[in-house]
Parts: C-alpha cells; structure tokens; sequence
C-alpha cells in the first residue's frame, strides 16, 4: 500500500472510531511501525489528527457537537459496557441524576433496582425510564434540538432544589490540565450544577473523549470518577507523562 493510501485508510479509521493505535494501523496496511509513525506525523501535520500515545485521535472543534443520531452510531460497544458497569453502581432507594447523552441512555435496560428515583434532563431517557415503570422526574427548562437535552435557567433553578446519591453525566473533553469539558455553555451549567448536588458524580466516556478540549469547562477531573471501556471498574482518573489515562486503552 502506498504511503497516500495508508494514509487515507488512516483518517477512514479515525473516521468511524475517534481514536487510532499503531498496532492497528499497521495490523490493517501491512506496514512497518516506522511507516506508521512517519503518517500520523504527516497527516498532524496537515491539521488532520493529533497524534497521542500509542496512536493518533479525530481532531475535534471546540464548539462542534454531533446529534443524538450521530452519537448514538459511534462506539456503540464501549458504550454498552460503560452502561453496564456505571448501572451496577445503582442501589436501590437510590435518588439519581441522569443525564442527557447516549452513554447513560444505556444504562436504562440495566436499572432494576426497587424503589430507583430517576431524575434526567433526556427527553429521550424520561420516556424509556416510564416505559420500565421507574419513578422519573423530567427537568422543565429549554429544549436543545440536536441532543434532546432539557437546558437552560430554569433548568438549573430547578437542579439546585433536588439532592441525588449518585449523578451519572456524559462529557465531550477530558483533559489532565482543562477539566471535564462540553462544547454549550448551557450544558455546561446543567452538568456541573448536578454535580453539585450529588453526593458521588461519576463520568462515563468512551476512550476518544480522552485529551479533547471543549468549549467549556463542567469541572476538575477531582471532582468526579470516570468510568470508561478501558477498565475493570470505576476508578478516579490518573493521568501519566503522555496526558493519557494509564490504563492502556
């Protein structure tokens, strides 16, 4: 394969996973890690991925975000395990904050606990929550079009009443030196004013959220545990030399 080729195979790759690592770059063209160095250089050179350790990531806009329909086809698996893992977190009496996102919408098949109060700014997760025959308390506020988020003052106003045990929050970035970030202000206000008011907060992400940079920051990496495909179990993020998690993805 000729370095050109390899090197569109490569942003193809990134494409449709968000995060690339070496041994599958060269598991795929056939080519010398070398090679595979020398394209990812080229190719962060050019503006089209920055490269991390161990491989390269989608090099992102600050303020783009996709819409439920184009979150929901991405890394679907790890996103099924997430679910799984952060739902065993669940006690029963529990009083939790859901939010918006399609990662804690997988956690709705999963939430079985007796006498569960859910209460969730996702249009998407109140409906599938009723459908379970959980006890759901939907957020008033403004409707987001593209993510079918409730956000907005009164949404917020409305957050600051409620205590939750647990807060389960989906994320854009997650950095060693900016925090947990999200590309909409608004977002933003609803997810760090949960985070307030739950005695734990746990962040679930896919391992292409890690070392993105949004818009605008949610909160310290301190200030939550994140739970993400690459581990056994919830822990709190720790991050290495190389700005990535140091567990190997």
């Amino acid at each position: 394969m000729l370095a050109e080729e390899r090197q569109q195979h490569i942003l193809q790759m990134l494409k449709e996973n968000n995060v690339v690592k070496l041994k599958e770059i060269r598991k795929q063209t056939n080519c010398s890690e070398s090679s595979a160095r020398r394209d990812l250089q080229l190719l962060e050179e050019k503006g089209l991925l920055i490269r991390v350790h161990g491989g390269a990531k989608i090099k992102h806009s600050l303020q783009r975000e996709l819409d439920m329909s184009g979150k929901a086809a991405k890394n679907t698996t790890q996103k099924e395990t997430i679910a799984q893992v952060a739902a065993k977190l669940v006690e029963a009496e529990d009083v939790i904050y859901l939010d918006a996102g399609t990662t804690t919408l997988a956690m709705i098949p999963y939430l079985n606990k007796p006498e569960l109060t859910v209460v969730t700014n996702g249009v998407m997760h109140a409906s599938l929550l009723a459908d379970q025959n959980v006890r759901t308390i939907l957020v008033g506020g403004e409707l987001k079009n593209t993510t079918k988020a409730i956000i907005g003052v009164k949404a917020v106003s409305s957050l600051t009443q409620l205590r939750f045990n647990k807060a389960f929050l989906g994320i854009n970035g997650i950095h060693p030196r900016y925090g947990f970030t999200t590309p909409d202000p608004d977002e933003a206000a609803v997810k760090t004013t949960a985070l307030g008011q739950s005695e734990e907060c746990f962040v679930l992400a896919d391992p292409s959220k890690f070392d993105n940079v949004s818009f605008v920051k949610v909160a310290e990496l301190s200030q939550a545990t994140i739970i993400t495909s690459s581990l056994s179990q919830p822990v709190r993020a720790r991050y290495c030399e190389q700005t990535t998690i140091q567990e190997d993805f």
